[in-house]
């Protein structure tokens, strides 16, 4: 597997460089925006991308997204602030996780192993199409979503998030099972991260006949899946 490091603090990339090698990855690194996106956009295919927030040259956020215009590549975003409001931003930009420095390199390493467990277990080939109303198609067993015959790009927490409330569409989801049932016991990220992802949803889904996306807020309670 291919892992892309985008970090201007040397010490830091060489430790994380470091630890990847040991466990058999192949890694890249790219001390800016610039240079990461020349990476990515090489023939070189990333298995995951450890994306910095602040970069010289071009900001992390801005890295991710246009990343995301084309890829939907687990992107872990490392970031110095802690803060829920930086947090958020990043995974509003379309990454899947975020890691706060400084960091213990074991569990950089469990959060990197956790998220390509994720998306290789998308690929599990076994056949089942949800459909919402006439117009919203979600492939579980090759991870698309089409809206109006159009594929939709969801990043994959995004998608598990759909597929999940998709299930069921009877029940109300709090965002607390949200994040145990779709998003697994391992992620470790604020309730009102699900706020985020839902967000980017909508407005990814949404349309004249479906304003919302698909997804209700049930007030006091969380969400659910609508058909209008």
């Amino acid at each position: 597997m291919r892992i892309l490091i985008v970090e201007d603090e040397s010490a830091i990339a060489e430790v994380e460089k470091a630890y990847l090698e040991r466990d058999g990855y192949s890694v890249d690194v790219a001390a800016d925006g610039l240079k990461a996106l020349e990476f990515f956009n090489s023939e070189a295919i990333y298995d995951l991308i450890l994306l910095d927030l602040m970069l010289p040259g071009m900001q992390g956020i801005d890295v991710c997204r246009e990343i995301r215009r084309k890829s939907n590549v687990p992107i872990i975003m490392v970031t110095a602030r802690s803060g829920e409001v930086d947090v958020i931003s990043g995974l509003d930009a379309g990454a899947d996780d975020y890691i706060v420095k400084p960091f213990s390199p074991k569990i950089l390493m469990a959060r990197i192993r956790s998220n390509l467990r994720k998306s290789e277990s998308s690929d599990v080939a076994f056949s089942q199409v949800i459909e919402v109303g006439d117009s919203l198609k979600i492939d579980v067993s090759n991870f698309t979503v089409k809206n109006n015959d159009e594929e939709i790009s969801l990043t994959r927490n995004e998608f598990l998030i759909l597929s999940k409330l998709a299930e069921r569409p009877e029940k109300t989801w709090s965002r607390d099972e949200l994040i145990t049932y779709a998003l697994g016991y391992e992620y470790d990220g604020f309730e009102r991260s699900i706020d985020s992802y839902i967000k980017n949803i909508r407005k990814k889904l949404a349309g004249p006949e479906h304003e919302n996306g698909y997804i209700l807020t049930v007030h006091g309670f969380g969400y659910r899946i609508s058909e209008k």
